[in-house]
């Protein structure tokens, strides 16, 4: 079976498109679906299996699965693993689910650091996504400009 499973679909409803016969000993989840209210893709029992890492708990309680759970159900925030002050996984039987909602200023850290870390590698090229056109009133004049040597 799989290790890792992602689920990221858009359907704006209560559904189930993992079952908790589905998920085994040691896997990782990473449930990334369009969240908002209303919305859920795992199975109730598998939240109950699982240790939950969440990047905003109070966004998350709302949106994410864990919607589904009690508002004290105990959740782990992931800058706690990334600092150091809490665990991620401790063996290799745990089943950890990240229920991820997209909280901008964690998205932008987390790239900012890769960016940073890779900065003078192989795996690093620095592109300019901002437009800049010769003349703002022409948008489109812009695609007739050459592509810069890379």
């Amino acid at each position: 079976g799989a290790q890792i499973i992602t689920t990221c679909t858009a359907d704006k409803q209560y559904a189930t498109i993992l079952t908790d016969n589905m998920v085994g000993a040691g896997v990782h989840i990473n449930a990334i679906g369009g969240d908002c209210p209303g919305k859920t893709e795992l199975a109730p029992a598998i939240l109950h299996r699982a240790d939950i890492f969440v990047e905003y708990p109070e966004q998350t309680r709302i949106e994410g699965e864990i919607q589904q759970l009690d508002a004290e159900y105990p959740v782990t925030e992931l800058w706690q693993v990334i600092n150091g002050t809490a665990k991620g996984r401790t063996s290799e039987r745990q089943i950890t689910l990240f229920d991820s909602v997209g909280f901008a200023i964690e998205d932008f850290s987390a790239l900012r650091y890769v960016r940073d870390h890779i900065k003078g590698t192989d795996y690093y090229i620095d592109l300019d996504l901002l437009a800049d056109p010769d003349d703002p009133r022409d948008l489109f004049g812009m695609l007739d400009r050459a592509a810069p040597d890379m």
